[in-house]
């Protein structure tokens, strides 16, 4: 069992329980996944950036991630109908855990002039969306080899009904809001 499941098990869930006076221990909120989301705009213009993108997105998840493609053609974009655009993968389980124990605890504090992740990034379904600007955070990535920096999206998917419950949820796991 992972750390951060355990922790989840073993101190998140009674303390939520007591907060929120859940009647049965099912009615508690828990992580249900966590999808990381790679736009590469530039690979329309170069095919071989997706490959890249995947490769990294690879290494930071240990998964392999889908090629999303796009559903509008968009003139302005130079852009058809089933290009490939991007990547993404949905991290569940195991894998989640082990993820989302790195991302607070090591890859966060690594971004420059760190204070804490906004507190108000929740979707009002308990859902929370955060923005990593550049993949260098992750420890995997190997600098040098690294031709253009890009971003992601990590949205943290739970089964909390309010953003109360998701945030209490969260930060009890030990996701760094500012203050």
């Amino acid at each position: 069992m992972n750390r951060l499941e355990q922790k989840y098990n073993e101190t998140v869930k009674p303390s939520l329980m007591k907060e929120f006076n859940y009647k049965s221990v099912m009615e508690c909120p828990k992580l249900e996944k966590v999808v990381l989301n790679m736009g590469v705009g530039d690979a329309i213009a170069n095919p071989k950036l997706l490959e890249e993108a995947v490769e990294e997105m690879t290494m930071i998840s240990g998964q392999k991630p889908v090629v999303t493609k796009a559903k509008k053609s968009i003139a302005n974009f130079k852009l058809r109908e089933g290009m490939s655009i991007g990547c993404k993968v949905t991290l569940r389980g195991e894998r989640m855990y082990e993820f989302l124990d790195k991302l607070f605890n090591i890859d966060l504090p690594r971004v420059r002039d760190f204070h804490g992740v906004s507190g108000t990034a929740f979707d009002g379904r308990g859902n929370y969306t955060l923005g990593v600007k550049e993949q260098l955070i992750f420890p995997e990535i190997n600098f040098d080899k690294v031709n253009k920096v890009r971003g992601l999206d990590v949205v943290i998917v739970t089964s909390a009904k309010t953003n109360k419950e998701a945030y209490q949820l969260l930060s009890e796991l030990g996701m760094p809001f500012a203050k």
